[in-house]
């Protein structure tokens, strides 16, 4: 059965093969027919103009950007990007609207709410292991869950610290601010729930020249990455969209 109201599912990657992967990976986690989501490649013209009353909520994917990189050298249409997402925020913070941002998601968002931006807690791509906070173990999204679970990340930024007003709900080694919550319903995640091992390749070839990784060991990490599995972190993804869907 088809939500009343679709999910509005919002993507950042120029490439097709990786952004269609992402868009079928939230599809498939989430629990969503392709009925149930609007999808909406921003990454060519920006956020259009939205009525989030029309929406059951708001999801963010990764992207090759990096918020970290000094203004002048940002492209214009990631500046864009970032207005078009300030204004988005300047909405669903106060309203506490359903959102949930992975990776990119997760610095446009802490960003927005006045965390630093920076590389000091960058994490190769593969997997890494987080621990839940005791506010975290409280958490719909993640009531239940074992105190650490797996994941899959790879980014070259993250939140320096919690934001401001924020609730931290998993932490990690490398990486302390892994996943936060404002208010009730707005969500943001430093790895990706929707994230496997063929997702995880696919964007591996996509950016070896990228930055993440040094270009020869493309094959190893995706070698890695296919011995990986992540099923809390996809159940987040599935817990989400149950939560919200209506």
């Amino acid at each position: 059965m088809s939500s009343a109201k679709p999910f509005l599912i919002l993507q950042l990657r120029p490439e097709d093969d990786t952004s269609n992967n992402e868009f079928e990976a939230i599809l498939r986690y989430g629990a969503l027919a392709a009925s149930d989501a609007r999808r909406i490649r921003i990454e060519k013209t920006g956020i259009p103009e939205l009525v989030l009353e029309d929406y059951a909520a708001v999801i963010v994917g990764g992207s090759p950007f990096d918020i970290s990189t000094p203004q002048a050298d940002k492209s214009a249409i990631q500046v864009k990007i970032e207005d078009d997402f300030r204004r988005l925020f300047d909405e669903i913070v106060p309203a506490d609207f359903p959102f949930l941002g992975a990776c990119s998601g997760c610095g446009l968002l802490g960003s927005y709410l006045d965390a630093p931006i920076s590389g000091k807690y960058a994490e190769p791509v593969g997997g890494t292991r987080v621990k839940l906070t005791d506010q975290g173990a409280e958490d719909p999204l993640l009531s239940d869950f074992p105190a650490q679970i797996d994941v899959l990340c790879g980014h070259k930024e993250a939140c320096d610290r919690v934001p401001p007003h924020a609730t931290l709900l998993l932490t990690g080694a490398a990486c302390p601010v892994q996943m936060f919550r404002v208010g009730k319903n707005v969500y943001a995640t430093q790895f990706h729930p929707e994230g496997d091992g063929p997702g995880f390749s696919v964007r591996i070839d996509a950016y070896k020249h990228h930055g993440y990784f040094p270009p020869e060991e493309a094959a190893a990490l995706t070698a890695a990455v296919n011995r990986t599995d992540t099923p809390h972190a996809r159940e987040i993804l599935h817990r989400f969209v149950a939560r919200y869907r209506h």
